[in-house]
């Protein structure tokens, strides 16, 4: 698909939501990040980077709400519930409005801030959300807007700067039918509620000047909190100090008559007396660093950086009691592994240009099916920082080696760290002329007699092999100039023990057995390529090799070609699009290509979102971008497959998400065949799926007659069926046999449905 169509795409798709389908698509997201929080009567209500959470504090229950309910994946900066009217309005830094029905669920984005044409887009910011007599009074980058919350409609915009400017409103209070907004530059702004006139930026008025942060009301008091780190009662005109804080306050509210005032640090209670009733510190962890804080029940509910909610009590502020629902340890997952019942997460990134500074020192995360999260933190991993991939050994789920892209190679055993390998017990070597310990090591990939092999950046000897025996090994390139040092993201081995590497100066094959070499870039001598520099190689079920470059796709035709030819000339795909022939995925920057048990493709793009095609390319089953699906983000960091469910799981910039595919592996016999449901009950709605059935086998499902009902080949491991006859009319109740027989009709296998309308 080409550029134009792409946008048009965009266009037509922006803000209008995406149908939501649960049953498909599934969250995984980190919680720990906080930007705000307010509660209910029952519940405190706490906004992430890009999701919200609730939790009922009579019962502890979480209620998680994200792309997957209909949130946009944009950045959150404030959250508001309104218990008049039972919403939660989320604001987020782009200027959209999501307004959530917490009485039936219904979500509606609210988009005129974005799309004020007058408004800079990078000054549509929402700071603070102020209810008052059914309106939400909504301080932005650019002035003070309002919503009326009983019809979710968007109600007038003041723009109170110098002749009707954009002004930036930090934050917004009401006393005795006067608004009080603090503008940045021009201290406390007021007007009358009353006034008709509002939009009119001369009926507002200078009410005190200074460098004002924050305001807000307390009994019949205005207080104010400064740029620096001073609070001021406000009598008439004049500001009255209070008190000062040892920390620039970062957030600053009034929870049951009592002021709250939250510092990276310190979070500090005051009682309507402005006497300070109590302070809580972070001192036993100062990389807790808080972010906002609200009172419910006589508990401080505190966000934090990175960490997540906490609580403690006036009681006693030194226990901190951790409680936020379980997740990743942040949004932006690199990489990820599937396991039989679950994955593992990694966290470490580097840039486009493969830079892995500043340095991460993260943990990695085990997810298991029962939606249960495990971190092992980065003080366990033996010193390996920015681990940016994942590969788990053939046949043994306990053995798992992470790629560090700066430490060298961590093997886990059992879930515990093993041993790391560097300079001082491997092959592996380190950028050459730089620091000692920089050892880049990309992508892994097991040949077929388990040996792995890797690959490390801006090294002489780049590929690597740790034999089954323990032993390693290195070798150079031989097509390669010996003095051209060059960034690599790894290594792929095809059934040939070829190995296929991915480096900045084209796609390289390369056997160690034959010494051979072969490099494809964009010279046409060795096969024109879009662009040399080759972000992600994947080979499918008829040898074909994928490649995806910064500009674009190029297939080879098939892996075999390397042992028969001096060079090497990959394809592009071209398709046909509204009679012209086109080429797929012209100049987009492709992150990812994955096959599946169908052999269709997942390619991941770098802006474009997820594209699913056909095996052949030739059809587009899918463009899944953030407009219309709950993708949080369009630039893709890595697809994942997990062969026996089918689950395709898609790590973004802001978060991940995983779509119910049903194209699994196929099985090596058919002992494991299931069905599911069986029986299918009255109120199911789906597909009875069949799974662990053997790539291309027959399956025919008759009634207990022998009249076929439906009959397909299986395209990889499972097969769907939606209860009808051959997709005209729903067949009745019954028994229903499953006829499977492989494709050289040696294996044969048979399994009942019960069906109950």
């Amino acid at each position: 698909m080409n550029r134009i169509v792409l946008i048009i795409i965009f266009l037509l798709s922006s803000f209008q939501g995406f149908p939501q389908n649960s049953s498909v698509w599934k969250g995984y997201f980190s919680y720990n990040s906080i930007k705000d929080i307010s509660k209910s009567d029952a519940e405190v209500v706490v906004a992430t980077e890009n999701a919200y959470f609730k939790k009922n504090t009579n019962t502890n229950a979480f209620n998680t709400v994200t792309t997957i309910e209909g949130l946009s994946g944009q950045i959150i900066t404030q959250i508001y519930y309104s218990e008049a009217y039972k919403k939660t309005i989320i604001g987020h830094e782009d200027g959209l409005l999501i307004v959530v029905n917490e009485n039936d669920g219904s979500v509606l984005n609210v988009v005129d801030i974005v799309n004020k044409v007058s408004v800079p887009s990078d000054k549509k910011r929402i700071n603070h959300f102020y209810e008052f007599n059914g309106k939400l009074y909504i301080s932005t980058d650019f002035g003070l807007s309002t919503l009326d919350l009983a019809s979710s409609e968007f109600g007038d915009t003041y723009f109170i700067g110098p002749n009707g400017s954009n002004i930036e409103i930090f934050q917004t209070t009401i006393l005795n039918n006067t608004i009080h907004t603090i503008a940045k530059g021009y201290g406390v702004l007021s007007a009358s509620v009353s006034n008709p006139n509002l939009v009119d930026f001369n009926q507002w008025t200078m009410m005190t000047p200074g460098n004002w942060k924050g305001i807000e009301t307390i009994s019949d008091k205005i207080i104010l909190i400064d740029s620096a780190t001073s609070m001021y009662s406000l009598i008439g005109n004049t500001p009255s100090f209070v008190a000062s804080f040892s920390q620039i306050p970062v957030d600053f509210r009034v929870v049951d008559k009592q002021l709250v005032i939250v510092t990276q640090n310190y979070v500090y209670v005051y009682d309507e007396q402005l006497a300070n009733s109590y302070t809580v510190n972070n001192s036993a962890d100062a990389t807790t660093m808080f972010t906002c804080a609200i009172l419910k029940e006589e508990k401080l509910y505190i966000g934090t950086q990175n960490k997540g909610l906490i609580t403690t009590s006036k009681v006693n502020t030194t226990d901190f009691v951790n409680t936020t629902p379980n997740g990743p340890i942040r949004n932006k997952i690199f990489g990820v592994k599937s396991l039989t019942d679950g994955f593992w997460a990694v966290y470490g990134d580097y840039t486009s240009a493969f830079n892995p500074y500043p340095l991460d020192a993260l943990g990695v995360s085990k997810y298991d099916t029962k939606d249960e999260w495990v971190t092992i933190p980065y003080q366990d991993l033996l010193g390996a920082k920015s681990i940016s991939s994942i590969n788990i050994k053939p046949n043994d789920e306990k053995e798992i080696y992470f790629s560090s892209f700066y430490s060298g190679l961590l093997k886990f055993k059992n879930d515990i760290p093993e041993v790391i390998y560097n300079a001082s017990n491997s092959s592996l070597r380190t950028i050459e002329g730089q620091v000692p310990d920089d050892i880049r090591v990309g992508v892994s990939s097991f040949d077929k007699n388990q040996n792995l092999w890797m690959t490390t950046s801006i090294t002489k000897n780049s590929i690597h092999v740790l034999k089954t025996s323990g032993q390693w090994q290195s070798y150079a390139l031989p097509c390669v100039e010996p003095s051209l040092l060059y960034a690599t993201k790894g290594v792929l081995v095809d059934r040939n023990n070829t190995k296929w590497v991915m480096t900045r100066i084209g796609a390289i094959g390369f056997n160690e057995n034959s010494n051979k070499c072969i490099i494809i870039n964009e010279k046409e001598e060795t096969g024109a390529m879009p662009s040399r520099d080759v972000r992600t190689l994947a080979i499918d079920k008829n040898n074909k090799l994928w490649i995806g470059t910064m500009k674009g796709l190029r297939v080879l035709p098939s892996v075999d070609s390397f042992l028969t030819q001096q060079t090497l000339e990959p394809k592009p795909v071209i398709i046909m699009e509204d009679g012209l022939a086109q080429e797929l995925l012209y100049q987009q920057f492709i992150t990812d290509i994955v096959v599946d048990g169908a052999n269709n493709k997942w390619i991941g793009t770098a802006g474009s979102g997820v594209f699913y095609i056909s095996s052949d390319g030739q059809k587009t089953f899918n463009i899944f971008t953030k407009e219309n699906s709950p993708l949080p983000s369009n630039t893709i960091n890595d697809i994942e497959i997990n062969e026996i469910t089918g689950e395709v799981f898609i790590a973004t910039e802001a978060g991940m998400v995983s779509y119910k595919g049903n194209a699994t592996a196929g099985a090596e016999d058919l002992k494991n065949v299931v069905v599911f449901p069986n029986p299918v009950r009255p109120n199911f709605t789906g597909e009875v799926s069949i799974t662990g059935l053997m790539d291309k086998c027959n399956v025919k499902i008759t009634d207990v007659n022998g009249n076929l009902v439906y009959e397909a080949i299986a395209q990889g491991g499972t097969i769907q069926w939606d209860t009808k006859a051959f997709g005209k009319y729903k067949v009745a109740s019954g028994v229903y046999i499953v006829h499977i027989s492989s494709e050289d009709g040696v294996e044969v296998e048979t399994k009942k449905i019960m069906i109950i309308r």
